[in-house]
């Protein structure tokens, strides 16, 4: 029995210091500050997620045609606050696509919204 528990001991040992650990893609995400200094004429964007679709201000999109949409505003010096607001039953896997598309897209700044 005591030979037993050694050789499982070492099986244990061999897999944990054989094995890598790999890290998976990461999103960045920063609280929104309680008081920002944006100015007041800077043009927010609102995005509403949902399981079945997206709309960028009011207008439906696809999360493909997303970064089509931003550049066809005008441009800014400034960073165009994009405001995302969650629908009940989108999934974690969702909001993490649509962060994705947004962290592509130049001089936006992502505040999510929770329910």
């Amino acid at each position: 029995m005591t030979s037993l528990i050694d050789v499982i001991f070492l099986l244990l040992l061999f897999f944990m210091l054989s094995s890598t650990f790999s890290r998976f893609a990461e999103v960045e995400l920063a609280a929104a500050g309680a008081g920002g200094n944006g100015s007041s004429d800077a043009k927010i964007s609102f995005l509403r997620l949902s399981d079945e679709g997206l709309s960028l201000n009011g207008r439906e999109v696809e999360l493909d045609g997303l970064s089509a949409a931003f550049a066809e505003m005008p441009a800014s010096d400034e960073a165009r606050p994009v405001v995302v607001s969650l629908r009940d039953g989108v999934t974690s896997q969702r909001l993490t696509d649509l962060l994705v598309v947004l962290r592509g897209i130049e001089r936006v700044s992502i505040s999510v919204l929770g329910s």
